[in-house]
Parts: C-alpha cells; structure tokens; sequence
C-alpha cells in the first residue's frame, strides 16, 4: 500500500463534488465513490434556485444577517446558529464562484442575475437557471472535477456503493469498504479520511420526489458502525408534486415564486374544468390565511394547509386529495423562460399544458432535515465557525465526516427552499479545508497500516453477500420495504400522533423480523440490483426507528414535526438536537439530547403572519 495520504468521498452531488474540488485544490489525492454516474447525481432533480445576497438584493433591505434571521426562523430555531451564520455570510462568494465557472443564471436586461421570490421571505434573493438550477450547478461542478481527474488528482469509481467504513483499534476511521455494482466485486478502500456526501432518506418512505438511490443505506451503516444520528425526526414534505403510481415528481416553490397560486373550488365535489369556476368561487386558502406571504409561506407550513383541506375538510380537487397550483394567469412566453424545466415535466406526466390548465398537486416526502450527527469549532462570539478546524463536520467517529443533505446541520426543524443547494456547495468548499488539515496534520497514513482491519471489513461484507444470495426465505423484500413506506408515510410525516407513531413502530419491528426470512430472486453475481435493493431495505429499517422513536419522544410541534396532541412549541425541554446512538446488543437506538448552540438570534413566535379564524 502506498504511503501517500489520501481521502475518499462517497457521493457524487454538489457536496460530494465541492468537497473533491477543494482537497484536490489542497494537493490532497480523492477516491470519489458513486452508486451513479456523477451528473445523475440526485443533486441534478434541484429545480428552483440557491439563495444568496447580492447588490440588487441588498437594495430591498436584504443582507447575510437576514438570511441568515430568515433560515433560523424558518428551522424553528433547531439550528446551531454559528454554522448558519458562516453559511449564509458565504453564500454571495459561492454565486460567485458558479457565475465564474459559466452556470448561465438567468439575467436581467441590464445584464444582472435576476432574482425570484421564494418561500419563507418577503425579499427576491433566489438565483435562477430555469427551473434546472440543481442540473445547471452540479454540471458545473462536475466539469471542474473532471479537470482534476485528468491531473490524476481525483480518481472516480461510478458504479460504485459504500458498505461499511473501516475502524482501527482506537475508533478511528481508515476509509471503508465498497462494491463493484457491476462485477460484484467487494474491496477496500484505505483513506486518512472518508466523507460521507449521500443525500437523503426518502426510500424510507417509499413514495417521494427522490431518486432511487436516495435510500439512506450509507448512513444507516455508519449508523451502525457508531456514528450518531441527528434529529431523525424532521422530514420535510414538499408541497407540490405530482402524486404518481411509481413516485411523485417535484414541482418546485420557483412556480409559487413566479406567481402560482393555490386554490380549490369552495363548492366540495366540484367536478367543473377549473378554467370554467368563476373567481369567486375559488378559494385561495393560504393567500387567505396568511395575506402577508400569501402562497410564499415555507413549505412545512403550505403542506399542512393543503393536507387540512384536503383531508380535514373534504375540499380537496374532485374530492380526492389534490389542490391546483396555477400558473395560466401569466403570460406563456415568460413562464418558458422562468419555468420551462418543470412545465415540461408536467406535460410529459400530467398530459396537461400548465401554462393554460391548473396543474393538480398533493404533498410529497421530499428531504431529510435530521442527519447523521457532526461537530465544528464556532467563532468565540458564534458569528460562524473557525475555517480550517479539522472537526469541521466530522462525527463523533474520528475521521468520518458528513456533508451535504446527510448531514444535520443548517436547517433546524424546517428548511427553506433554495437553500439546499447552497448549503451543500458551502458545506464542502467550507469542511474542505478543514478536511485537508486533519489529513495533513492529524491523520496517519492510512497505507502504511496493517491490511488486516480492511480484510476483516472485507469478509464480513462478503460473508453478508453470500447469507443474502444463499437465501430462500419466503419474504419478499419489495414489499417489506412497501409496507415500510406506507406506515412511515401515514403516521410520521404531515400530522404525527403517540398513538400512531407507536402503532408504526410496533409494526417496524415486525417488518424487521420478517426481514431475517428474505429471499432473493436474483442469486447472481453480475449486475444483481434484486441484492443491493434488498439490502438497503435491512437499513433503511433500523434507520426509520430513530426517525419514529426521535418523534414519539419530541412531544412538542416544531417547523416540521406537527403533533396535534403536543401543538405548542417546547423551547423549554425541546430546544435540543435529538441524539440517536445505535445499540448493538439491543439493535435499538439509545436517544438523548444535546445544547444548541445560540447566541444571535432569540428564539421568537413562528406565525408567518397568519390570520386566525
């Protein structure tokens, strides 16, 4: 093995990629690992924008310090405040940065990047490419990483899923173990440190807005192996999708944010085309409910709205459970500029022209605000953290790091739109850094170590492959994972009770015993997908019991997680990061809690301005 240092990333989106770039800028070698290849990356289905202040902002009364007020207050003050504020006080370099490497952001006539409305502000500050900022971004940066693949410094293995990190005697990680998609093979991966870039969790869930390789496995395995997970229980439930047989496909905040409006008819059961009910007869609920952000309330909030009339009240599109979201007010040729990305996607799966039929949407499981656990080093008055500090993101596992959407931190209980794709960028240009420090001053070389500890993590992987292809259990994995996403679906997104969480729970743990009786359709070597799904479905199992456990014990409604029988917001005993720590012996998760770090913002009323009555 060779001596050199040297780091592996797992994941090939805005986080993954961002954090290649800045340690092969650093003169450290990467290992980019890939379940895809890198620009079908899930980063590539971001839509709306990536939020920032610049001058023409600045000239509305916008600054760092608002954003950064803005995203606090949209994550119900869950958020540590030093990394938000480091966040949102780089978020106008990181513009820059992407306008400097030719992402074609939308202009104005005078040649400035326009800017969009979106939830959760009053003030335009979103930057735009279309409706395809998420593809336009991570093409950018994949471009720049392909610059340093050619120099040797970035080596990328597409086709490629994380198994198992690799722990010396002393916890401290040395890289991981991985397998060939393709040829099947398992092997080691010696590294001075790993960063975990994975995304979300959706799978869990079963039906969302994310890809099919959003399932959580890698997470679930650091899990395992001893990292902690952080507040599990706040997903976020995206208000408009298209709800679909097979998944349900994002139509992003930008519409609401061009002007889209919400409506029903106030007539329940109103079967007439929607351009034939006359206006008043609509009701715009949220411009009702809420007259100052009107259908730019953030999306917790716009989920539950659209959840109570459609299910509480029975108003629902037809009387099923759809709303419109309409955008044929406005004129054609401008919503083909701001909007063509997501107007294409309605006509292929709707079969309806947006631009002249109100589109039919529902909510949607779209994205994880919980994580796995990470630390840093905060600025002595907590305006941002210490750059270049070698815990910058790392887990309690020392050299195993967590960036992007798999990691916790930056948006509390709620995140607002278009701030996605601004905290993964800044998470690995940020943590990157810090990363190269530790490998550079902190870390022994991986390759100079004994082989036997990655051995080891080699066979117990392949010891799992071939329990799994030597399986004839009369369990059918497909629909275990099925049933999973149906329970979790009904009792721990929109509206959570005790009752129901429990009753899931109860359920859980009997998919998790049915689940050690699986059998595989596929007991090939070459190519076997029937394999690598069946085994992520064993961890997204044990992930989604921190998820309920987390929002079973957090009786309070924060951002959101919305308990009808806890509705008040507990700052008292709930101004805290739920801790989940995996018990090996109980092979459940032992929960606590932990300080949030504060000092900028005070917590206040979350209300958006709403109208009660």
């Amino acid at each position: 093995m060779s001596s050199q240092k040297r780091v592996i990333v797992v994941g090939g989106g805005l986080a993954g990629l961002a954090a290649s770039i800045k340690l092969a800028e650093e003169g450290i070698p990467v290992d980019l690992i890939s379940m895809v290849p890198v620009k079908r990356s899930h980063s590539v289905c971001a839509q709306g924008g990536i939020n920032a202040c610049n001058d023409v902002a600045r000239q509305q009364g916008f600054s760092e310090w608002v954003h950064m007020d803005e995203t606090l207050y949209g994550g119900d003050f869950l958020a540590h405040q030093p990394p938000v504020y480091e966040m949102t006080h780089w978020a106008p370099r990181v513009i820059d940065l992407f306008d400097r490497m030719g992402v074609p952001f939308n202009r104005t006539l005078e040649g400035n990047c326009d800017l969009r409305l979106f939830g959760g502000s009053l003030f335009r500050r979103t930057f735009f490419a279309g409706a395809t900022t998420g593809q336009q971004l991570l093409y950018a940066l994949d471009e720049q990483t392909r610059r340093y693949e050619a120099e040797g410094r970035i080596t990328k293995y597409e086709f490629w899923e994380f198994l198992w990190p690799v722990l010396d005697a002393d916890g401290v990680c040395r890289g991981c173990v991985a397998q060939d998609m393709r040829s099947m093979e398992i092997r080691a991966f010696p590294a001075d440190a790993v960063v975990m870039a994975t995304g979300g969790n959706g799978l869990v869930f079963g039906q969302s807005t994310n890809s099919i390789v959003c399932t959580g496995a890698a997470a679930a395995r650091c899990y395992q192996a001893g990292a902690w997970y952080a507040n599990g229980e706040f997903i976020q439930v995206h208000p408009t999708a298209i709800p679909g047989a097979d998944k349900c496909r994002l139509m992003s905040e930008s519409a609401r944010g061009e002007g889209g409006r919400i409506w029903v008819p106030r007539q329940a059961g109103d079967q007439r085309d929607p351009r034939e009910i006359p206006e008043g007869e609509r009701w715009y609920f949220l411009e009702e409910k809420y007259p100052k952000y009107g259908n730019l309330v953030p999306r917790d909030i716009a989920t539950r709205e659209i959840f109570d009339v459609c299910v509480n009240e029975g108003l629902g599109v037809g009387g099923g459970n759809m709303v419109y979201l309409d955008l044929s007010h406005k004129p054609k040729d401008y919503l083909e500029t701001k909007l063509g990305g997501i107007l294409e996607i309605y006509r292929k799966f709707a079969g309806d022209d947006p631009t002249e039929v109100p589109m039919k949407i529902f909510p949607a499981v779209h994205y994880t605000m919980g994580g796995m656990w990470t630390t840093y080093t905060p600025q002595d008055d907590n305006k941002g953290m210490v750059k270049g500090a070698p815990n910058t993101m790392m887990t309690n596992i020392q050299g195993l790091y967590a960036l992007g959407e798999v990691n916790y931190q930056f948006h509390g209980a709620t995140r607002l739109g278009a701030n996605a794709l601004l905290s993964c960028t800044f998470d690995g240009l940020f943590a990157g850094q810090g990363i190269a420090n530790y490998v550079r001053e902190e870390s022994t070389a991986a390759g100079d170590m004994d082989g036997g500890m990655f051995n080891n993590v080699v066979d117990q992987e392949k010891a799992k492959l071939k329990a799994m292809t030597d399986s004839s259990g009369d369990e059918n994995p497909y629909a275990i994972a099925r049933e999973m996403g149906l329970e979790m679906t009904a009792a721990s997104t929109v509206v959570k009770t005790e009752d129901r969480m429990n009753e899931a729970l109860k359920v859980l743990h009997e998919l998790q015993d049915r689940y050690q009786r699986i059998g595989l359709a596929d007991h090939g070597l070459w190519t076997n997908q029937n394999l690598g799904f069946a085994r992520a479905v064993g961890d997204m199992l044990l992930l989604a019991e921190p998820i309920l456990v987390g929002g079973i014990n957090r009786k309070e409604s924060r951002g959101s997680h919305f308990r009808p029988d806890y509705p008040d917001r507990n700052d008292e005993k709930f101004l805290k990061t739920t801790v989940a720590k995996y018990n090996a012996d109980t092979k459940r998760p032992d929960m606590s809690y932990e300080n949030i770090i504060m000092g900028l913002v005070e917590p206040r009323a979350r209300t958006y301005g709403k109208v009660d009555g």
